[in-house]
């Protein structure tokens, strides 16, 4: 099935060696959909080049073609009357311009992946906040609300900064339900600012077997080979889909959340004798697209009983994505004398000047909560297969029907 989910996992990948960089020991957490769906917003207001750069760090550019969503998405969108249908369709195919970046197929992800049921949180949101005075195109201003239920609104940042920030700070916390605070600490927005997309993402979900919380016990976890950290290890033996990575001695776990919508899935690496994190590194040299589609597939794993120990943990990340997004490409967008946003605005000197995202996950024995983001877990080879991640891994939460990404990250030290 040529998806919409290839292209949020290459991306993925791309941003997670960028940040991965100068981040030993560190850990990491990220929500690569969300970020795509910021960008394909921001992609509506862009022409020519601007759009072009970000079709490439989309991976849509060399996607086209392929980028139908498949049978089973299309139709989670909603039904219509015909005349109320077929005048949508005419003003969503002009929203669906030129260019490689299917919207429709992000609508019908973002559709999907916010029904999943009475068993799981998951609340994605995207805002533009403008300076006053700019007049906004009008079918722009449509077809975000159409296609992405953005709400755009102006502020001052030049004339009132510090009540432009409140108010972005506000909308953010009241979205993730108190989750996310300060995501615009005093200082990252400037008196220049034109134009500032926000994006988060709260996730809330129970796993489909809980770990029992009077078997959580504190066992030390290596964050490396000089220093242990004590934490408070979950415990539950179960049947589970369990892989190897046999060329590296690495463990796979999938974790399903309640009705199996929605897995964690881990990356453990082998417990090196030596105590090294050398089997992370292993891992995230050779990850590529195809080997983790490869690694986390269900004809890859198998049903078994395995004995679990997941430290409980909780993860924030926040990212200025200004400078990440340039080296990926999108260099123009970011410049005064090149940057094309006129489908957004009539304005010449529009100009995007900050892009931030913030993750928040919690994983607990009941099961995640995730402001943008989520859990883990850790295995080693014996009679009874035992997964125990008391060493740093990487994990990532898939939606399982059309095999998305939507938090990515990497626990070094719980």
């Amino acid at each position: 099935m040529g998806s919409i989910s290839r292209p949020i996992t290459e991306f993925c990948l791309d941003l997670y060696n960028k940040l991965n960089r100068n981040a030993e020991d560190t850990n990491i957490v990220f929500s690569p959909m969300s970020i795509c769906v910021a960008l394909a917003l921001v992609h509506l207001g862009a022409k020519n080049n601007t759009a072009a750069q970000i079709e490439k760090v989309l991976h849509v550019r060399k996607a086209a073609g392929r980028m139908s969503l498949g049978s089973d998405l299309e139709s989670a969108v909603p039904e219509m009357e015909p005349e109320q249908s077929r005048e949508r369709q005419s003003s969503l195919s002009q929203c669906n311009k030129d260019g490689d970046l299917n919207h429709k197929a992000f609508q019908a992800l973002l559709l999907q992946i916010q029904n999943l049921g009475e068993s799981y949180v998951l609340t994605l949101a995207n805002n533009l906040f403008i300076q006053q005075g700019f007049e906004l195109q009008q079918q722009f201003l449509m077809c975000t609300k159409e296609l992405y239920g953005a709400m755009l609104q102006t502020v001052d940042f030049h004339g009132a900064l510090e009540a432009a920030r409140i108010k972005i700070n506000t909308w953010v916390e009241s979205e993730t339900q108190g989750k996310i605070k300060e995501l615009f600490p005093p200082g990252v927005i400037d008196a220049h600012a034109l134009l500032v997309l926000v994006n988060v993402i709260y996730f809330k979900a129970s796993w489909e077997h809980k770990f029992e919380e009077h078997k959580t016990v504190q066992r030390d976890f290596k964050v490396n080979q000089n220093e242990k950290k004590p934490v408070q290890m979950m415990y539950q033996k179960g049947m589970f889909k369990l892989g190897y990575i046999e060329e590296m001695g690495a463990q796979v776990l999938e974790l399903p959340y309640a009705q199996k919508s929605l897995s964690m899935i881990i990356l453990l690496p082998g417990d090196m004798a030596d105590g090294s994190t050398s089997g992370l590194e292993q891992i995230e040299s050779t990850m590529t697209y195809e080997n983790l589609m490869l690694w986390a597939s269900s004809e890859h794993m198998f049903e078994t009983r395995v004995e679990v120990y997941l430290p409980r943990f909780k993860l924030e990340g926040t990212f200025n994505l200004n400078e990440v997004l340039q080296e990926m490409g999108m260099t123009d967008i970011f410049t005064k004398s090149k940057a094309d946003l006129s489908a957004m605005s009539f304005a010449k000197t529009l100009v995007l000047s900050n892009v931030v995202h913030k993750t928040y996950v919690e994983v607990n024995e009941e099961g995640t909560v995730a402001a943008a983001g989520t859990g883990a877990v850790i295995v080693r080879r014996s009679l009874t297969e035992v997964f125990m991640a008391d060493h740093p891994f990487l994990f990532f939460i898939r939606h399982n029907p059309t095999n998305t990404i939507i938090f990515f990250g990497k626990l070094c030290s719980p």
